[in-house]
C-alpha cells in the first residue's frame, strides 16, 4: 500500500475534482471513476456527476483532454502522462510504467484500487467487519477483477467476450454517430454511454464486494463444520452456502455435503473430483438413481427419503437425520463395491 495519504482520504474539508480523459472509454477509467465514487462520496449521484456535472457532495468529476483542466484537477487518472500518487496523478501510459511486484503493468484502475480500494470496500460493506476482512475482500477483488483489467488495458491478455471490459465497450456509441447525428449529439451520446458503463460497473463492484464478503464468511463456517465432523468425508452444514471452493482450496477429503434447502428439505450433494467438474468423488448408489419417495425409501432404507437424481450427484430427505443416514449408507455401499 501507499506510504502517502491519498487525496480526499485525509481531513480535507473541500470538494475533490477527479478527471479522466474524454473520447473512447474502457473498463480501466470507468472502474477508476467508480472506485473514487465509493471511496470518496458513496452517497452521491454517480450518474449525475457524469451527465450534468452535478456535485452536491465532496466529489466533482470531469472528462477532458484539455491540459489546463488536467493540471487543475485534484486527481487525474488515465491521462496526463504522470504517475505521482502523492499529487493525485494516476496515469500509466508512460515509457516507464508503474509495475506490480510480479512485473504486470498497472492500469489506472489498478493504481486507484491500490490507493482507494480499501476505502471503497469499507464503504460498500454493509455489515460490521474487521480490518482483516476488509483487506481480504480488497485482495480477492484485486486478483479476480483488477489484475485482469490491468492485463487487458495494457495489451497483455484480453478479458474476452461478455466480460466487464466487453460490457463497457458495448456502452460506447457506434463509430459513425457524429457522421449521422452531428458532433454535439455524438458528444452527448458518448457522455451517456460513459454514464451507462459506470452504472453497470458500479453494480458489478457492489455485488462482487458483497459476494466476496459472504464467501469469506462461508469459509469460516465450512472449516468450523469440518472440524466438528465425526466422519471427515461427510460435511454437515446447518445453512445452505457455497462449499466447493473451500473444500478444494483447503484440500478437504469431503465426499458428501449435507445441507438444508429453502423448502425445509435436506440434501446430500456429492463433491466433484475437481473443482467445477462434472462427476463425483463417490457417486450415489446406482440402485437409487432416479427413484423418489416410497421407492427410494425402500431401496435406501431411509424412511423419509425424497429423491435421488438420475445422474447420482444429489439426493434428499425430509429431515437432517434422514439426509445424514443417506450419506452414510452411500459410503457403506461404496465400501462394499470397492472390496
Amino acid at each position: 500500500m501507499s506510504k502517502h495519504t491519498p487525496i480526499g482520504l485525509g481531513h480535507e474539508a473541500r470538494t475533490i475534482t477527479a478527471l479522466t480523459h474524454s473520447g473512447n472509454f474502457h473498463a480501466d477509467e470507468t472502474l477508476g471513476y467508480v472506485v473514487l465514487h465509493y471511496a470518496l462520496a458513496p452517497m452521491g449521484d454517480l450518474r449525475a456527476r457524469i451527465l450534468d456535472g452535478a456535485s452536491d457532495d465532496c466529489l466533482k468529476f470531469q472528462r477532458s483532454r484539455d491540459p489546463a483542466h488536467i493540471q487543475s484537477a485534484d486527481i487525474a487518472f488515465d491521462v496526463g502522462g504522470i504517475y505521482d500518487p502523492s499529487n493525485g496523478r494516476y496515469d500509466h501510459h508512460m515509457k516507464n510504467k508503474p509495475l506490480r511486484e510480479d512485473g504486470t503493468p498497472y492500469s489506472a484502475a489498478g493504481l486507484l484500487w491500490k490507493d482507494y480500494g480499501k476505502a471503497a470496500v469499507r464503504n460498500l460493506v454493509r455489515t460490521q467487519v474487521d480490518d482483516e476482512t476488509i483487506n481480504a475482500i480488497w485482495l480477492s477483488i484485486d486478483k479476480s477483477l483488477i489484475v485482469p483489467i490491468d492485463m487487458d488495458d495494457n495489451g497483455i491478455a484480453k478479458m474476452g467476450k461478455l466480460s466487464l471490459a466487453d460490457i463497457v465497450s458495448a456502452c460506447s456509441p457506434p463509430w459513425d454517430t457524429a457522421e449521422l447525428h452531428g458532433p454535439e449529439e455524438a458528444k452527448r451520446r458518448e457522455t451517456l454511454g460513459f454514464a451507462n458503463a459506470a452504472t453497470a460497473v458500479a453494480s458489478h463492484l457492489v455485488n462482487t464486494v458483497d459476494r466476496v464478503r459472504a464467501s469469506l464468511k462461508a469459509t469460516d463456517r465450512v472449516l468450523a463444520a469440518y472440524k466438528q465432523a465425526e466422519d471427515k468425508r461427510i460435511l454437515l452444514m446447518d445453512t445452505g452456502m457455497p462449499t466447493e471452493k473451500v473444500i478444494f482450496e483447503h484440500d478437504l477429503p469431503v465426499v458428501y455435503v449435507v445441507s438444508p434447502t429453502g423448502s425445509g428439505q435436506w440434501n446430500v450433494k456429492a463433491v466433484p473430483p475437481e473443482r467445477g467438474a462434472f462427476g463425483q468423488r463417490v457417486s450415489l448408489p446406482e440402485a437409487w438413481a432416479g427413484l423418489d419417495t416410497q421407492a427410494l425409501a425402500t431401496a435406501s432404507g431411509v424412511p423419509d427419503a425424497v429423491f435421488a437424481h438420475p445422474a447420482r450427484f444429489i439426493c434428499g430427505a425430509a429431515s437432517k437425520d434422514g439426509a445424514l443416514m443417506m450419506a452414510k449408507r452411500a459410503l457403506e455401499i461404496d465400501a462394499v463395491l470397492q472390496k
